[in-house]
């Protein structure tokens, strides 16, 4: 491609105009925007399957859009489009494709397509077992508790949709998350729950991830003390795994382990058998609907013309701001509570894909992949760090997400919700000026030197940029939508700046050192072997360690 085989982005002609408009624009102010174009709603807005996107408050102009959408042409993007649903080799570096598309696919053309099917008739007859009553643990007694250990994509993607989709949860199953290796996540999980009705999933590809495997053995020791016998072990454990030898020796059922495939990477992985724990919450139906609005975004990201499209107009907005103003993050701004862990979810997506510093041909980088990427449910951020974003020195552009529909009958309080969404977009674009704030101040009475004292306190810059993604409600198909639109955006992204999206080598070195680590600070002797901090701290450890 373009981008990364031949020419670097940042080469191109289209880059180069982008630089020259930009020098040119970079003192405009969005509402002006507005003032200019009485139509500019209708001009930088798009549709897709479940979504509006409302891109008007962006620090860009027709010539803007036009010239994004030619660096677009001139990066190869249209052609990588089709390779990720032809199952291309995209993932260079660990040579493999990247088919979480075919996880939410209704077809049974190829192989993966027919293997995903095959594993969604066995998840959903598993769920009606335990939902129904009929899979009991080693006493008799039905589930009512079902534990999720995991750790990164395993367990960010299903604890977020569980936790958005509560709303359609309908069965008196409770599902837990567990990720931390810290033992007091899985301990002070279990305090209240009985091992004679609690299910765990062991969700781990390889099962090797050391979090996953140290968390499973410690669950594993709590059902065994009240077992009368090692046989009933494998009533009260299922697997989500490629490794089924490792899972057997475990003492997992070889028919109650789902199956993982070399072709999804775990931050893609929640339509697969990842996902149990949200059709074990909901139902599979629910489920079901999750994946088919995934599917029609990806039908939309396929089939769409570039300049409606919208994952990739998300892109192309987070490349003009992190190239060309140099912006360092991004904030993910969901007013919908349900939605709280979204952008914890959008962390690892984003990040983990992006965070490169080569392309894909291993040339170092002269642009920014990516960006921070942070967030928190609205209204509680407007209380918090919205202080920096209205009166910071630094430009962080927003991703606002709201619902014309609440999930409860308090409509009263859910337009209260929506004002205040409406009414921080509008903010961080108007802002308030010296002139405003003395004329406000003034209105309320404070003599002329209290004015001149405290209007500069009150100045609010705006011109900040924010796009707005509203769904009509929280709806499992909505939902299967926002988060595909967003997979698509990393994936253009990634593209069109010459990266592999579907690798995190990054995390291997910890990972390598935590193992070297782990026996220094197991062992008896005085550590020396390290730097002079890391010697420091586990000698440290070791002395004060009480256990």
């Amino acid at each position: 491609m373009p981008s990364s085989d031949t020419t670097p982005i940042e080469a191109t002609s289209a880059w180069k105009a982008l630089e020259k408009h930009h020098q040119q624009i970079s003192k405009s102010r969005i509402s002006d925007f507005f003032t200019d174009d009485p139509n500019r709603f209708e001009n930088f807005s798009a549709q897709a399957p479940e979504l509006l996107f409302d891109y008007s408050k962006h620090l860009i102009t027709s010539e803007t859009l036009e010239l994004l959408i030619d660096l677009v042409k001139q990066s190869g993007l249209e052609k990588a489009i089709n390779e990720i649903f032809e199952g291309e080799l995209i993932n260079n570096t660990e040579k493999r494709p990247a088919l979480h598309v075919a996880l939410r696919s209704p077809h049974k053309n190829t192989a993966e397509e027919k293997a995903v099917h095959l594993a969604l008739s066995k998840i959903e007859a598993f769920v009606a077992k335990v939902q129904n009553g009929e899979w009991t643990g080693s006493s008799g007694l039905p589930v009512t508790d079902v534990i999720n250990i995991g750790i990164g994509g395993s367990d960010l993607g299903p604890a977020m949709a569980y936790e958005a989709l509560s709303h359609n949860h309908t069965t008196k199953l409770r599902c837990h998350f567990v990720s931390n290796v810290d033992p007091s996540h899985l301990e002070q999980t279990l305090t209240e729950l009985k091992p004679e009705s609690t299910l765990f999933i062991i969700a781990s590809k390889t099962f090797t991830t050391l979090e996953t495997i140290q968390n499973a053995q410690v669950a594993k020791q709590w059902i065994q003390q009240s077992l009368s016998s090692n046989d009933d072990l494998a009533k009260h454990f299922v697997a989500v795994s490629s490794n089924i030898e490792q899972a057997q020796a475990f003492g997992i059922d070889e028919k109650n382990i789902f199956p993982m495939w070399d072709w999804v990477g775990g931050r893609y992985s929640l339509w697969s058998a990842i996902g149990l724990p949200i059709a074990l919450g909901s139902n599979m139906q629910c489920f079901r609907e999750l994946l088919s609005g995934a599917h029609a975004m990806d039908e939309h990201y396929k089939n769409s013309p570039l300049e409606n499209n919208m994952p990739v107009l998300m892109a192309l907005l987070n490349i003009w701001y992190l190239n060309f103003y140099k912006v360092e993050t991004q904030v993910i701004l969901p007013y919908v509570q349900n939605l709280h862990l979204f952008p914890a979810f959008l962390q690892q997506l984003d990040m983990e894909s992006l965070g490169k510093s080569v392309s894909k041909d291993g040339q170092s980088l002269d642009v920014k992949s990516g960006g921070l990427v942070w967030g928190s449910a609205g209204t509680n951020g407007q209380h918090s760090f919205h202080q920096l974003l209205h009166q910071g020195t630094h430009m962080v552009p927003a991703d606002f997400i709201a619902c014309a529909i609440s999930s409860t009958k308090n409509s009263e309080q859910h337009q209260h919700l929506l004002a205040n969404c409406f009414a921080q977009s509008k903010a961080l674009m108007q802002g308030k000026s010296l002139e405003e704030a003395k004329t406000e101040l003034s209105a309320q009475g404070h003599n002329e030197v209290e004015v001149e004292a405290l209007a500069p306190h009150k100045v609010i810059a705006g011109n900040k940029p924010s796009s707005t993604i509203m769904m009509q409600a929280l709806t499992p198909s909505a939902l299967g939508a926002l988060i595909a639109a967003y997979e698509h955006k990393v994936y253009t992204q990634s593209m069109i700046l010459g990266v592999n999206a579907f690798d995190q080598w990054g995390v291997e070195l910890g990972k390598q050192l935590g193992s070297e680590l782990f026996q220094a600070i197991s062992s008896d002797e005085n550590c020396s072997s390290f730097d002079a901090s890391t010697n420091a701290l586990i000698n440290y450890s070791r002395k004060n360690n009480k256990s």
